[in-house]
């Protein structure tokens, strides 16, 4: 009753928190179509990648609450995407139809999900999940923007708003489900070591001699 009552509030929590993080996506595409221009061939690709990637991977660092290691998790973000754009835009010739971005979603999240796979911690079980995930979550992110009217046809880096708050609230499902055992850990830390200093042993009496 007590441990989950605990573990609840921390789901919940961080939850949020990840799926806040979405902000970065938009704001990591903005900053790659300044830097690079639109994703029409493969320097913009690459270039506009490693940038999104480098936003995206600080933000989602930064939202996983402490989760994650920034060390890791960024560069693993950030080579990820810039590879992974670079063979999805390559595959559907830079075309931009709901289709093609799927699939330009699928490739791309194929490469990026087996670089932050190996980013994560070392205790996270299963790793292999969010490897298989990602190519379905990216290309979800890309045919929600495009359902959205978004004007996709400007060949942005990574998909809108809409789609990043899709992306971050599904993703933030399986992050805790990966690593619950950490945050459960945590939540359960406090009571044991309050009710520990609560528990001091009894004196015993001394036993009066005759």
């Amino acid at each position: 009753m007590t441990h989950s009552g605990a573990s609840r509030p921390s789901f919940l929590r961080t939850w949020l928190i990840w799926t806040a993080g979405f902000l970065a996506f938009p704001v990591g595409g903005l900053t790659a179509t300044a830097v690079a221009g639109r994703v029409d061939d493969p320097v913009a690709a690459l270039l506009g990648g490693a940038v999104a990637g480098l936003v995206i991977g600080a933000g989602q660092a930064l939202a996983s609450c402490r989760r994650l290691d920034p060390r890791w998790w960024i560069p693993a973000t950030t080579i990820g995407m810039s590879m992974g754009l670079l063979l999805g835009a390559a595959t559907v010739g830079y075309r931009t139809s709901l289709a093609e971005l799927a699939l330009m979603g699928a490739l791309t999240g194929l490469v990026l999900g087996a670089a932050q796979a190996i980013a994560l911690p070392r205790h996270t079980q299963l790793r292999w999940a969010w490897a298989a995930a990602l190519p379905l979550l990216w290309a979800l992110g890309w045919t929600v923007t495009t359902l959205a009217a978004v004007a996709v046809d400007e060949q942005f880096t990574v998909f809108g708003a809409a789609g990043a708050v899709t992306f971050s609230a599904l993703s933030g499902l399986l992050l805790h489900r990966l690593l619950r055992h950490r945050v459960d850990a945590s939540t359960d830390r406090a009571p044991t070591e309050g009710a520990a200093t609560r528990r001091r042993p009894r004196p015993v009496p001394a036993r009066e001699e005759s």
